[in-house]
C-alpha cells in the first residue's frame, strides 16, 4: 500500500512539475512506598499549556498523590523522540496520539489497549464522537481516550479586507470567489499577499482533493487517487496561487510559517484548524469563516486522543489521569478558554462562545460535511513524504 501511495505521489509531481507496566491490581496512589507517585504526560503544543495546567490542578484536587510533570516536545521532533523512547523504555506514562501513527504503536505493543480497563470501571466511551472512538480503535480494542477534534475553516484578516473595501468571506464563497478576492487583496506594494496556499494535507490539499470529487485512500484501501483528475486538478488550483503571485512561495512559507505571516498582517487568507484559536484571539484583526466550496463541500476532521505507554511504571495513575483527561470536566477547560474542540459531547457550544468576537461555528458546521483522515499502517511515514514530495512541486523542484 505505501509502495503504491508513493509512486502515485511521484507521478502526479512529475505531471505538475511539467507544467511493560504494573498489574491491574495497583492502585491510583498506592504504587510508590510513600503513597506518592508522579508520572509524565507528553504533549506537543505549547499553546495548550495554560489550560492543560489548569486541568492538572483540578485532577490533583481529587488526587493530590499523583503528580503530574508535562514534557513538551514540539511536533517536527514529537515522534522520533518517541521511537527512540520507546526503544529505550523512557516514553512518558501518557501521551498525545494522533491517528496517523496509533496503528503503529498498538501494533507494536508500544501502547497499552484501554477497552478492559474502561469496561471494568463502567467508563463509558459513547461520550465521544463515534468516529474518534473508531479513530483509536485497532484490532477491536480501544487506545485512546478521545482529547478534541478540529476541522478547517477559512481565517482572514479584517482590516486588510477593510482597507480593500471587499466584503469578509461567508457560506456562499466557492473556488472561483477565492481566487477574485486573493487578487484584490494582493498589494505587492505592501508586501501583503492574498492567500497563503498550503501545500500540507490536512487543512490542504486533501480538503481541496474532496472538495473536488477526489479521494485520497480508495474505500477498500487498495488504492489511492493522487493521479486521478479530480486530484491532479485540485493541487494545479492550490498552486496557481503562486504561479499568479497571490501567495507567498514554499521557500517563504518555509523560512517564515504561514501562520505568522497571516498574524504579521502579511497574509489576507489562509486555510487553518481551531489549534490556532489560542494565539489568534489575541489579534482582533483575524476572524475565521467556513471554506469554500468547489464542486461540494468537504473538509478534513480529526482528533487527539490521550494514550497510555505499555512500559509505564504507574499504570493505574496513568489510567485515572486518563479518564480524568477525558472528562466532562476536562473538557469544558478547553471548552471555556477556547484552546480546541473538546471530543466530549455537549460542550462543544461553550468553545463557540469562549471567544464571541470569533466565529468559531465556522468549525463545528465544518463537522457536518467532514471526512475522516486516511489512516493505513505507516500513515505518519506516508504523510509526510507525500507532504515533502508536494511542497516541492509547489516549488517547481526536481524530486
Amino acid at each position: 500500500m505505501m509502495k503504491k501511495w508513493l509512486v502515485m505521489i511521484l507521478a502526479v509531481v512529475l505531471g505538475l512539475l511539467g507544467l511493560a507496566g504494573c498489574s491491574n491490581s495497583d492502585t491510583a496512589s498506592g504504587d510508590a512506598k510513600d503513597g506518592k507517585v508522579e508520572i509524565t504526560y507528553g504533549i506537543w503544543d505549547k499553546k495548550q499549556l495554560p489550560a492543560i495546567d489548569e486541568i492538572i490542578k483540578l485532577f490533583n484536587e481529587k488526587y493530590p498523590n499523583i503528580k503530574v510533570k508535562t514534557e513538551l516536545t514540539p511536533y517536527g521532533q514529537y515522534f522520533q523522540k518517541l521511537e527512540t523512547a520507546a526503544t529505550g523504555g523512557a516514553l512518558p506514562d501518557v501521551l498525545w496520539m494522533n491517528g496517523a501513527h496509533v496503528v503503529q504503536y498498538a501494533e507494536g505493543k508500544v501502547i497499552l489497549p484501554l477497552s478492559d480497563m474502561a469496561k471494568k470501571d463502567n467508563y463509558s466511551l459513547d461520550n465521544y464522537p463515534k468516529s474518534l472512538i473508531d479513530l483509536y480503535t485497532v484490532d477491536g480494542k480501544v487506545y485512546g481516550i478521545p482529547k478534541d477534534y478540529d476541522t478547517t475553516g477559512l481565517w482572514y484578516n479584517k482590516k486588510i479586507f477593510d482597507d480593500a473595501g471587499v466584503p469578509y468571506p461567508d457560506e456562499t464563497w466557492d473556488w472561483n470567489k477565492l481566487k477574485e478576492v486573493a487578487k484584490k487583496l494582493t498589494n505587492k506594494d505592501k508586501a501583503i499577499w492574498g492567500y497563503a496556499a498550503l501545500m500540507g494535507n490536512q487543512g490542504g490539499y486533501y480538503d481541496l482533493i474532496w472538495q473536488n470529487g477526489g479521494y485520497i485512500v480508495s474505500k477498500d484501501g487498495k488504492s489511492v487517487g493522487f493521479d486521478q483528475p479530480e486530484a491532479i486538478e485540485a493541487l494545479k488550483y492550490n498552486i496557481s496561487f503562486i504561479k499568479e503571485g497571490l501567495s507567498p512561495t514554499q521557500a517563504q512559507m518555509t523560512e517564515t510559517a504561514a501562520s505568522e505571516l497571516f498574524s504579521s498582517g502579511k497574509v489576507a487568507m489562509m486555510f487553518d484548524g481551531p489549534w490556532m484559536v489560542p494565539e489568534y484571539k489575541k489579534n482582533p484583526d483575524l476572524n475565521v469563516a467556513v471554506v469554500p466550496q468547489g464542486k461540494k463541500r468537504a473538509v478534513a476532521i480529526h482528533g487527539l486522543s490521550n494514550v497510555i505507554a505499555a512500559n509505564t511504571k504507574h499504570k493505574a495513575a496513568a489510567w485515572e489521569f486518563v479518564k480524568f483527561l477525558g472528562s466532562k470536566e476536562a473538557a469544558e477547560v478547553y471548552a471555556k478558554t477556547g484552546t480546541v474542540i473538546p471530543a466530549y459531547n455537549g460542550t462543544q457550544e461553550a468553545w463557540v462562545k469562549s471567544v464571541p468576537n470569533m466565529n468559531l461555528q465556522a468549525f463545528i458546521d465544518g463537522a457536518q460535511y467532514s471526512v475522516p483522515l486516511p489512516s493505513v499502517k505507516n500513515t505518519g511515514e506516508i504523510w509526510q513524504y507525500e507532504t515533502d514530495i508536494l511542497k516541492k512541486a509547489g516549488a517547481k523542484k526536481k524530486v
